[in-house]
């Protein structure tokens, strides 16, 4: 499947990846965007999954910080214990 890149972006492409490199280059490029398209994909169909309701820890970015930084405290504290031998 030959594919057409503008003139601005093969100068830019040559200018900053090796020769050797730029196939490799592509492929995780477009591997990056198609997994962000996936992502955005899922993200509009799973949106409202989580209600205040059922999850008030969802319920607004704040209370979803504190929620994440309540977990990644515990899971601090346990490895501490664990590597003390407690």
């Amino acid at each position: 499947m030959p594919i057409r890149l503008p003139e601005r972006v093969l100068r830019e492409l040559k200018e900053h990846v090796k020769r050797g490199k730029r196939s490799e280059f592509v492929v995780k490029a477009t591997e990056k965007a198609l997994t962000e398209l996936k992502q955005a994909k899922a993200l509009k169909e799973y949106r409202g999954i989580f209600t205040a309701g059922q999850y008030p820890e969802f319920a607004t970015p704040d209370a979803t910080r504190a929620w994440v930084e309540a977990i990644r405290k515990e899971a601090d504290e346990r490895m501490k214990r664990d590597l003390e031998g407690n």
